[in-house]
């Protein structure tokens, strides 16, 4: 794939793409990426690098260590890409709730030691949010972004409330809220033709009102953060919109602990602003396969390991 900077967006993906062994062989193989990681094991004061490539898996799947683990990883992934292309500077960045930060970081928002200790903070509040507040997750197959409003709204009540949580792709959308709202929406999900239901195994209402209780701690956290002016243009999850100040860069990805992702509309924004070409760096490929099934004739690649690069050379 010949990249054009003018027509080309970076993506950055959030929990869910970990694997034990993530980012050993760009390590290996490239020493800004070794230099990344030993930059995180300092700053967090022990070699975290160790639970991303030796595990255990249930070390690696807490999320205080997921959150920071994928962030360690994309970030290593990008300075790759710099050191290999270093007067490439794509037109918008993006990232996929807990990905929205790593995209602030690669735009010059914060440092990347700032940006690490929002991440390992989000991954901590995350972790309590499941101990206190016992919502679900479910992701809804084979329905559009309307009805499954309609079925959140049928499934409400005043006292358990269930809410759109993502909305990654037409046909596949995230729903989370109190476990007594989230079954009624099940039932009817099925009866309005859901194709598939798929229980996210933690007991977790991320991007709904559910937060609350964590909201606050999460708000400090973003704002003992130093911010800077953006140095390439960001779309946030909540406004589907690039963020244009500090102002608006802190309410997004503070209000993304309790609102909406707004993936599908943002990646279709991003295609209305001439983007034919999406490069997703880190762990997997999911936001690849979500690029695709919103923009017809997308141009994806995925740059993670070092397989990557050679191909992404050879084009």
């Amino acid at each position: 794939m010949k990249l054009d900077p003018k027509t080309t967006a970076f993506l950055f993906a959030g929990q869910g793409s970990q694997s034990v062994g993530m980012g050993m062989e760009l390590a290996a193989k490239y020493s800004i990426a070794m230099q990344t990681f030993e930059e995180a094991d300092s700053f967090l004061g022990f070699r975290f690098s160790k639970i991303m490539w030796d595990g255990p898996v249930s070390e690696l799947n807490d999320t205080s260590n997921t959150h920071p683990a994928l962030y360690i990883h994309s970030i290593a992934a990008f300075r790759v890409f710099s050191i290999l292309y270093p007067d490439f500077k794509p037109s918008v960045i993006a990232g996929h709730s807990l990905g929205e930060l790593f995209a602030l970081q690669v735009a010059g928002v914060f440092s990347f030691e700032d940006g690490l200790r929002l991440v390992r903070k989000r991954g901590e509040l995350m972790k309590r949010a499941v101990q206190i507040t016992h919502g679900k997750m479910v992701t809804l197959l084979g329905l559009d972004i309307d009805t499954v409003e309609e079925i959140c709204q049928e499934a409400t009540r005043e006292n358990e409330h269930v809410h759109i949580a993502t909305d990654n792709c037409p046909g596949q959308v995230v729903i989370s809220g109190e476990g007594n709202a989230v079954g009624r929406a099940i039932e009817i999900a099925k009866a309005r033709g859901a194709k598939r239901v798929l229980l996210i195994p933690m007991s977790l209402a991320a991007h709904s009102p559910i937060m609350a209780p964590i909201l606050d701690d999460w708000v400090a956290a973003v704002n003992a953060v130093n911010f800077s002016p953006l140095q390439i243009p960001v779309v946030g999850n909540v406004s589907a919109k690039p963020l244009s100040d500090e102002s608006a860069l802190r309410a997004d990805i503070i209000a993304q602990m309790h609102s909406r992702v707004r993936w599908t509309e943002s990646i279709k924004y991003i295609s209305t602003q001439g983007v034919i070409s999406f490069v997703e760096f880190g762990s997997g490929s999911v936001l690849s396969g979500l690029v695709k099934r919103i923009v017809a004739g997308a141009n994806t690649i995925a740059l993670g390991t070092p397989e990557d690069y050679i191909t992404l050379d050879k084009n």
